[in-house]
């Protein structure tokens, strides 16, 4: 299954892999040259189809839980200052997504949808410690009856050109539903109230829909 995002990169791809495949053997008939080009060019469009690739994880919403938003690796846990929002502190999770993850964002809470704002900007390394404040990012604060308000960023990497951001303010979105996607290598981050139960570990393989980030 993939991701609707993709399918105009998907077609285009594929019709392009097609013709090359179908052309190569009228260009060369070395099986050194002609094996290898084949190859790379299957290569090329397996790793297009498994980007957008949407993997179907059927989540019961639970109030108690907050699950991971995407897949990937768990690298920043600390007490931070939020600037955009809260204007506060806050325990800021980060989740970064190397361009072979799912990158599918979910909603990792459900709730209403209090803001919701895209910021242009860089497109430093999504690790980087300037990259919540200074790359292409979007921002949604979505109000939950049991954690409040909790707040993510979605921020694009070196490669990410294009944030996708479904999340309208006013709506009511439910836990687990597709709330966007970021295309090409990125990052998310998630604001907790100070105290908060975070349920991860740094380094940690995060699996959205599945991982539980936090606990009431």
């Amino acid at each position: 299954m993939f991701h609707k995002e993709g399918a105009k990169i998907i077609l285009i791809s594929t019709f392009i892999f097609t013709v090359l495949l179908l052309g190569t053997p009228y260009l060369t008939d070395n099986p050194w040259i002609l094996k290898p080009v084949q190859l790379f060019l299957l290569a090329f469009l397996v790793i297009i189809l498994q980007f957008f690739r949407n993997p179907n994880r059927v989540l019961v919403p639970n109030d108690q839980h907050v699950y991971a938003p995407v897949d990937g690796k768990v690298v920043v846990i600390e007490e931070v200052f939020e600037p955009e929002y809260f204007k506060d502190k806050r325990i800021q999770v980060s989740i970064f997504m190397s361009p072979i993850n799912v990158h599918v964002t979910r909603y990792a809470i459900g709730g209403k949808v209090r803001y919701s704002k895209y910021h242009p900007g860089k497109y430093l390394v999504a690790w980087h410690p300037k990259a919540s404040t200074e790359n292409e990012r979007t921002t949604v604060v979505i109000e939950n009856r049991v954690f409040g308000e909790i707040l993510y960023r979605q921020i694009a990497g070196a490669l990410a050109k294009r944030i996708v951001n479904y999340a309208e303010e006013g709506t009511f979105v439910r836990q687990g539903e597709d709330a966007g996607f970021i295309k090409f290598g990125s990052r998310v981050d998630l604001y907790f109230p100070l105290g908060t139960n975070i349920n991860v570990t740094l380094n940690q393989k995060a699996v959205g829909n599945k991982t539980i980030i936090a606990t009431k």
